[in-house]
């Protein structure tokens, strides 16, 4: 089946229904020498249409493919704790099965507020709670007969708190209860926008999901670009997509780059037809290199300090150490590039810089401390205006980006 789009109401979608059945089988199979079983994560720069598949492809092909879909968004609300969400989405679910909550009423003899006649209290459930999360997925379990497909996007959100990390201990738990013979299974699908964060979920043996797979979600391609086009009749001229392909791979594939695009030529009242073509190319550059201003608006209103140490960070990647000696140095080199001169870089200005670069979403913090580049976009960024040259220590830089690197930077 060929990649289509849907109507809903006035909602048009690009659909990859091919990719998420490959997905749904794959995430269902059982397998002694795979361990999908265990988690499966997928990784794809933010903004390229991921949240779009998950939502709209892949939790309907594993819904079709007899599945029990629950999907939890932590970037929806990045104020939230990462637990509250996860719980609140299990909780959710829980409420709709009448019969899984009498099992638990009984079970523990607990009483409530009513929920669909049912004498019982949503709030006895959660991490350190009368009913713990493998017990509610348990009763889900029991009551559906179904494999639970628990489906978390910007997965890596999860390990900024104490509390984020025990629940994705929690729903360990649950996956190998669950996945016993006495349930029906329960599969975790985490996605993210930055690889090296979410490898931070199974990298280490103290993490709960070590050894899932961590494979790259790919990228919209030529097909959308054809679509699109398909899809922007309503312009005087239509668009081809030997024209809108390399635009779009310039963008980093991102659908809102070539969308603001086509609507600068639908509000252009005075376009002739014979224009389209360029001036569509000129939006689409327009709109790269103000998104581009934009951040480093932003990079360069930082103090010198907290410039070196974006700068430090981005070229380091996952090797970043921030208090190391050779990092240390590492900062003054950057200073002494910007021509700081007299600024001096201390282990306590390095905690403040990095703690102003998070509040301003630049930088990101697991709860133990490890530390990441918010967007990998912005180094690539960084990158391309030369501003990570003899920083990461390792001569040619570093390959933190090696997997996603967008032609983002402007003409």
């Amino acid at each position: 089946m060929a990649d289509k789009t849907s109507t809903e109401g006035t909602k048009n979608i690009f659909h990859r229904p091919d990719m998420a059945n490959k997905i749904a089988k794959q995430v269902l199979h059982v397998s002694p020498t795979s361990a999908s079983s265990s988690g499966v994560f997928l990784t794809a720069p933010r903004r390229t249409g991921k949240t779009t598949f998950m939502r709209e492809d892949l939790a309907p092909a594993l819904t079709a493919q007899g599945a029990l879909v629950i999907y939890v968004d932590l970037w929806e609300d990045p104020k939230a704790d990462p637990s509250d969400v996860i719980i609140s989405a299990i909780k959710a679910e829980l409420a709709r099965h009448e019969f899984a909550l009498k099992r638990l009423a009984k079970s523990f003899s607990l009483g409530g507020a009513k929920i669909a006649g049912v004498d019982f209290s949503l709030d006895r459930i959660g991490l350190g709670k009368e009913v713990s999360l493998v017990q509610a997925l348990s009763a889900i379990s029991d009551t559906t007969k179904k494999v639970i497909v628990l489906i978390i996007d910007e997965a890596q959100h999860a390990i900024t708190t104490s509390s984020g990390s025990d629940a994705m201990f929690s729903l360990k738990s649950a996956r190998d209860e669950l996945n016993s013979h006495q349930h029906h299974g329960l599969r975790v699908v985490c996605t993210g926008s930055n690889r090296d964060k979410l490898a931070m979920l199974r990298n280490s043996k103290d993490q709960a999901f070590f050894g899932a797979p961590l494979v790259p979600f790919p990228s919209l391609g030529k097909d959308y670009v054809a679509w699109f086009c398909k899809n922007s009749d309503d312009l005087p001229t239509p668009l081809s997509v030997d024209v809108v392909l390399p635009l779009f791979e310039r963008s980093g594939s991102r659908p809102e780059i070539l969308g603001a695009a086509a609507d600068e030529l639908r509000f252009d009242f005075t376009l002739e037809g014979h224009q389209v073509t360029e001036r569509f190319s000129w939006a689409v550059e327009e709109q790269i290199k103000a998104t581009n201003d934009d951040a480093m608006r932003v990079i360069r209103s930082l103090t010198p300090v907290q410039s070196a140490v974006l700068r430090v960070l981005a070229a380091s990647g996952a090797e970043y150490a921030p208090f190391e000696s050779a990092t240390m140095e590492r900062y003054k080199i950057a200073v002494r590039q910007a021509r700081d001169a007299g600024v001096n870089v201390e282990v306590t200005a390095v905690q403040q810089a990095l703690l102003a670069l998070q509040e301003k979403s630049l930088v990101w913090r697991a709860s133990r401390g490890v530390y990441a580049i918010e967007d990998s976009t912005l180094t690539e960024l960084l990158r391309q205006q030369g501003l990570l040259e003899g920083l990461s220590g390792h001569g040619e830089g570093s390959d933190y980006t090696k997997d996603f690197v967008p032609q983002t930077c402007a003409r």
